[in-house]
């Protein structure tokens, strides 16, 4: 199956939670292991870097709380919260918010969406609102993680008519034995898996 479009002046880049809360293993609550970090957030760095030298908008949404109880009134991460899951530390996950790591971070040219509460970038954000402005139609969706927030706003960008790439290379998880699974389910039912490589060329 062919890639969409991926043009200048339809085409907008999503980074979803590339933030030192996952991916700086100094302060990481719910860090990837280092050695993935590292790569993920190099493979984004390339990825950011090209796009915005031919002219892309860079779109970076990042979780941020308030305080624990905007977290603990998810049901299931109040379950999950303490025990031996991968989310244990759901709880004390950006309270407060950690910053953008800083080689994927461009302020002169990057907008950023600080309001996300829960799996989907969508979900009660901007973000919508933010691509439309830009003219966004086809979205390539980077971050972390494979098998949850990616996925969740993949599924959301295809319900509200976006044409998703998931670039492979960019994304990662938390829970290894998912990631190629969630890759799976997005290229059967919700959008497009493609290569940094593959991207550039059709770019």
């Amino acid at each position: 199956m062919s890639l969409p479009a991926i043009e200048r002046g339809t085409t907008a880049v999503v980074t979803i939670d590339l933030h030192r809360g996952h991916l700086d293993p100094e302060v990481a609550t719910m860090p990837l292991p280092a050695d993935t970090a590292e790569r993920v957030t190099k493979a984004n760095a390339r990825l950011l870097a090209e796009v915005r030298s031919r002219g892309v908008p860079v779109v970076h949404v990042v979780t941020s709380y308030r305080s624990v109880a905007e977290i603990a009134t998810n049901p299931w991460w109040a379950a999950v919260a303490g025990t031996d899951a991968t989310r244990a530390n759901v709880l004390r996950h950006q309270v407060p918010a950690l910053g953008l790591m800083p080689e994927v971070y461009d302020p002169d040219h990057d907008l950023v969406v600080d309001t996300k509460k829960r799996y989907d970038c969508f979900a009660a954000t901007d973000l919508d609102h933010a691509l439309r402005a830009l003219g966004a139609r086809t979205l390539l969706l980077t971050g972390v993680n494979t098998n949850s927030c990616v996925l969740a706003t993949t599924v959301a960008a295809n319900t509200r008519d976006y044409a998703p790439v998931v670039v492979e290379e960019c994304v990662d998880t938390m829970d290894p034995a998912l990631h190629d699974a969630a890759l799976r389910v997005i290229r059967q039912a919700f959008g497009w898996v493609a290569t940094t490589e593959e991207v550039l060329a059709a770019l």
